[in-house]
């Protein structure tokens, strides 16, 4: 197989183990190198879950830290999302010659197909499904993967060939994306998130305008005006800028109900209105979807029809359930500041509030306006409870729960009728539940759990 940047007889780290290194370590040894894993975790669950496998292929392993007795003599790096580059080994490294690859610069030799890739803060999943979805529609073969699904390197080693890879990607992605570049490239929203890993909003931003960077002057750059941060990075696009927002001076300029296109001199008008994304997020994520594919080619009528027919996703401000009066909404994907205050304006009513979880480096001062303004109550969660509490001290009533039944019959004894109870953590999951998608589903069970009609 050709390997790109990995060649044959080379020796190559993979530095964090789980699904995208698990890829690599698999495309690494396709490609002839020699090939060892060093990981982080916990050195009695990673024995447990990968070592035996590991030995069978006669990989030389390591978990609990990177050190430099077990690298030294490699001859690059594979870096999985997620693995800090602010620690003392990846200073070590480069200052010993390693290259350090993320995937994407691993793939952008090998790929067959044009890029619409799809970053920012929140939404990233709802706009790249949306997108792929309409392509779809038109009538091509499409490969949904990257940040969500299917690793990019598992769609190179299967061999498969699609019309569009339509990629969602993460700041850790592109950090090291090498000379990877979109055809289309989208940047929704840049909001503090992630500072357990990035250095500060500048590096976070830095990371996200990676997409561009390589980009050819014919080549599109979606980017939301409405967000202040986004909008600032418009100044260092090079390739064909489509602005869209609700200000005057936008390409796609966002109504009540839906969007219109200024598209090479002829408004285009894509009406939302009754249809599930007929709300203001889901209007913003609509119209970078829509400019996103408009720029690949896709005619307006099929892209008005697969917007409308578009059923949104699980775990982003989903109504699980209606009781006694009160909304119960899942929305666990909103795993940083920005999208729980997004989520509080969208939300009517007064609200309960579930947040906290595994702590990320975030600021949770920042939620001080929108609880103050939306919330009746916070019940807090997790291991950043005390750090949310101390944030919020005085802003809110607030209580906390040991775990999440507790929390949702917490919320439900606390709620009005009209109220809201939204699950929103502002956090990872990864202290109480595998993922954010667990965490949703136990919410809905514990709100499925409720009795009709009154009280628990």
């Amino acid at each position: 197989m050709d390997g790109g940047l990995i060649k044959v007889g080379m020796r190559v780290a993979v530095l964090g183990f789980g699904l995208s290194g698990q890829a690599a370590l698999t495309f690494a040894q396709k490609a002839g190198a020699w090939v060892c894993v060093s990981d982080s975790g916990d050195v009695a669950r990673f024995a447990e879950k990968h070592g035996t496998s590991l030995d069978a292929m006669g990989v030389a392993w390591e978990a609990g830290r990177h050190s430099r007795d077990f690298l030294a003599g490699i001859d690059a790096a594979i870096v999985s999302p997620g693995v800090s580059l602010h620690q003392d080994i990846i200073e070590w490294l480069v200052a010993s010659g390693v290259p350090l690859y993320g995937e994407l610069a691993l793939v952008a030799p090998l790929l067959n197909a044009p890029v619409i890739a799809v970053t920012g803060t929140n939404g990233k999943t709802t706009v790249t499904t949306l997108i792929g979805e309409i392509l779809k529609a038109a009538g091509n073969s499409v490969f949904v993967g990257g940040n969500i699904g299917t690793p990019l390197l598992r769609y190179v080693l299967s061999g498969d060939r699609v019309d569009v890879l339509v990629l969602e990607l993460s700041s850790f992605q592109l950090q090291l994306a090498g000379t990877f570049a979109p055809k289309v490239g989208v940047l929704l929203n840049i909001t503090p998130d992630h500072f357990d890993l990035h250095a500060g909003m500048d590096e976070y931003a830095a990371a996200k305008m990676r997409l561009f960077v390589n980009q050819q002057k014919d080549d599109a750059a979606v980017i939301c005006m409405d967000d202040d941060m986004a909008a600032r990075q418009t100044a260092r696009v090079t390739s064909r800028l489509i602005a869209y927002g609700h200000g005057e001076n936008c390409q796609a300029r966002i109504g009540e109900h839906g969007a219109r296109l200024n598209w090479q001199g002829v408004g285009e008008d894509y009406n939302l209105a009754g249809s599930p994304l007929d709300f203001p997020i889901g209007v913003s994520n609509a119209t970078a979807a829509m400019c996103a594919t408009r720029a690949f080619g896709v005619e307006a009528a099929t892209i008005l029809a697969a917007l409308r027919a578009f059923a949104p996703l699980p775990h982003r401000l989903q109504l699980v359930r209606e009781v006694a009066g009160v909304r119960y909404i899942d929305d666990s994907k909103g795993t940083n500041t920005g999208a729980v205050i997004a989520a509080l304006e969208q939300t009517p009513g007064r609200v309960v509030l579930i947040a906290g979880g595994r702590h990320k480096g975030e600021d949770y001062r920042l939620l001080a306006e929108a609880v103050a303004n939306h919330c009746r109550h916070l019940v807090l969660i997790g291991e950043a409870a005390p750090l949310i509490a101390e944030a919020l001290a005085g802003v809110a009533p607030m209580v906390t729960a040991s775990d999440m039944a507790a929390a949702v019959q917490m919320a439900a004894r606390l709620a009005e009728t009209g109220d809201t109870v939204l699950l929103s953590p502002a956090c990872s999951s990864f202290d109480m539940f595998r993922d954010y998608a667990h965490r949703g589903q136990v919410f809905a069970a514990a709100a499925g759990a409720l009795p009709e009609g009154e009280e628990p």
